[in-house]
């Protein structure tokens, strides 16, 4: 007698992401840790939750260029097509006790609105493995504008929602949220062209009030 086929159902990103809260709490831990706990999607997870920080319009001192660089090397990886790999003095940084707790207390929000978004469509656009490298392509170039610690708002916050959108269009293969991901990087792109063409319109001005 033939047994039926039974298909595993990915557990849901606040499910993966309590887990880790469960295993950390309120103490130091490194990212080889939080890889380890989370398994199976870990490296697209630790992207997702390494630019949550970030989400917000006011930039985080400190912590954008370990974490941009962090998503950079995972991102490089999956967009040449290879295994995803983290250095070992990466894996060995350790992000400071109760950070876990924290960050799942101000990303609960948006990790509930996702999980009403996200949902199996498009999915022509996640099933391919040049396009998912087209993807992985896109948050790198957003990883190396997360890695830029300028003080200015927003300068953040469009690289890390154009993460978050491709991590968790890859996580579950919806190719809607990819492209809400393009969209953002997009209006990133707009706003620092928008931003460089204001700053020279004031240093201009600023040197034309110094001749006169």
């Amino acid at each position: 007698m033939k047994l039926a086929e039974t298909r595993v159902i990915p557990r849901k990103l606040s499910e993966e992401l309590a887990q880790l809260h469960a295993v950390t709490a309120e103490r130091a831990v490194t990212l080889r840790e939080v890889i380890y706990v989370l398994r199976g999607r870990a490296y697209l997870l630790l992207v997702l939750l390494l630019s949550l920080p970030f989400i917000t319009p006011i930039p985080l001192p400190g912590l954008s260029t370990p974490f941009g660089l962090a998503i950079a090397l995972i991102s490089l990886r999956l967009m040449l097509g290879q295994r995803p790999w983290l250095a070992k003095n990466l894996q060995r940084k350790e992000l400071p006790a109760g950070f876990i707790g924290r960050l799942l207390s101000v990303a609960a929000r948006v990790l509930r609105f996702l999980e009403k978004f996200l949902r199996p469509r498009l999915v022509v656009l996640t099933n391919t493995a040049l396009l998912n490298q087209l993807h992985a392509g896109l948050m790198l170039v957003a990883a190396l504008a997360l890695l830029l610690p300028l003080p200015i708002p927003f300068t953040n916050s469009f690289p890390a929602w154009t993460i978050l959108l491709l991590a968790a269009g890859l996580l579950e293969s919806d190719g809607l949220a990819v492209l809400l991901g393009y969209l953002v990087f997009a209006a990133g792109v707009l706003y620092f062209v928008l931003l460089g063409e204001a700053t020279a319109g004031l240093v201009q001005s600023a040197l034309e009030w110094l001749k006169s």
